[in-house]
């Protein structure tokens, strides 16, 4: 939980309203303000499991179904031209609460509708941009992978033995938990540096060959980005929830050392397919905020960029990243199709929102490190380097905001 006194905000609702700031340049848009549809989630289904069955391995996941239900509630649909519907990528915000033990805010993050590792990629670039302009000067990510249920049913199962063979030493309240929650056990002994756990199965060894392919991309958009991080075995989450990849932001206390979690997340399929009633690709992260002070977010009215980025082809994607946080680093505004997979839906998203810009990064920008700025109206293009893209913009004029027009 970030605390304030280590970032340069004095209250909550400061913290937030900054972070919301920079979350809403990458796209997310605040789950509240979406339209519930009634044909995007199974609610008999859904009413009818509850959450009672549920396994929470940690603290901080209990909020994580109600905020799921919400955003499956809310994903775009549209009919193709077989008149099947689809579902559009959903990038959401919400605001939760802590608990009566532990009072804070958490700013939760949610993609919904891609399964590709970009969405985890993009989930932690955006946790990192909001710890580290808040002030927070030390910082850790830890990456760890529990991969699917089957290959994570081999893991638990060495960890229930494991953990038997180590009884003895293991508090006789923790014990009954062995049989029915290896999985959360293993989180609470850990919580407590138990010295049983440095040598207890990690669940990266179980991952099958197809996903170390997986984890590996999301590890190169790290890489790629720039961005530094630890494999770390101890990284854990109810596999109820999770699936894939799991990942931790921490700060480190300045005078101590001591590392505080300030974000945790990962791929939730799991419970977005079980709450959705059908296969549902998802990601989150929660930022956690100490209460102090006001804590209310104050939306500000905004208009809609005038250029949209696009992307072809894999190189191109995994730098799109840094590209993207250049343009916000220069305060510059931009729509951004990264949870797309085709240039063709990118190009009809830019088009429906009626820009006059479009940036497109292919292979061959990608690998001279370039991006195309293409006029809309005239269908006019310039090759400009990255590093130059900010002020070629500025320069041109190109960044001011579109006002939406009234209904």
């Amino acid at each position: 939980m970030i605390r304030l006194k280590d970032t340069k905000h004095a209250t909550t609702s400061s913290f937030l309203n900054h972070a919301i700031r920079i979350a809403e340049f990458y796209g997310f848009a605040p789950l509240d303000d979406m339209s519930r549809q009634s044909l995007n989630i199974n609610r008999n289904k859904s009413k009818s499991k509850g959450d009672s069955d549920l396994t929470f391995t940690r603290r901080d996941e209990r909020s994580l179904p109600s905020g799921m239900r919400k955003c499956i509630a809310c994903v775009p649909v549209k009919v193709n031209a077989e008149n099947v519907q689809t579902r559009e990528p959903l990038l959401a915000w919400r605001i939760s609460g802590g608990t009566a033990q532990m009072p804070s805010k958490g700013l939760e993050l949610h993609i919904l509708g891609t399964s590709s590792a970009l969405a985890e990629a993009l989930l932690i670039v955006v946790a990192h941009a909001i710890t580290e302009e808040a002030g927070i000067k030390q910082r850790v990510l830890c990456v760890n992978n529990i991969g699917s249920y089957e290959s994570s049913n081999r893991y638990v199962r060495d960890v229930g033995v494991y953990l038997r063979k180590h009884i003895e030493s293991i508090s006789p309240t923790l014990r009954p938990r062995i049989v029915d929650d290896p999985m959360g056990t293993l989180v609470q002994l850990i919580e407590k540096g138990h010295p049983a756990i440095p040598r207890a199965p990690q669940a990266m060894e179980y991952l099958t060959e197809e996903e170390r392919r997986r984890f590996w991309e999301l590890l190169e958009y790290l890489e790629v980005f720039g961005l530094p991080y630890e494999l770390n075995a101890q990284v854990l989450g109810s596999r109820d929830l999770w699936a894939h990849s799991l990942y931790e932001i921490s700060g480190v206390d300045e005078e101590t050392g001591v590392r505080i979690a300030l974000a945790f997340g990962g791929r939730t399929d799991p419970i977005a397919t079980r709450l959705a009633g059908r296969t549902t690709s998802a990601a989150m992260i929660t930022i956690s905020c100490e209460v102090r002070g006001s804590t209310r977010v104050k939306q500000e009215a905004r208009g809609l960029p005038g250029i949209y980025f696009a992307h072809l082809g894999g190189e191109a994607r995994r730098r799109s990243l840094g590209v993207m946080e250049s343009l916000r680093a220069a305060a510059i505004p931009v729509h951004h199709g990264l949870c797309y997979d085709k240039i063709g839906e990118q190009m009809a998203a830019a088009r429906n929102l009626a820009v006059p810009y479009v940036l497109i990064m292919g292979h061959k920008e990608a690998m001279e490190g370039t991006v195309l700025v293409r006029e809309v109206a005239t269908n006019s293009q310039q090759a400009v380097p990255v590093p130059d893209l900010p002020n070629y913009i500025k320069r041109h004029r190109m960044s001011n905001w579109k006002i939406p027009e009234k209904a």
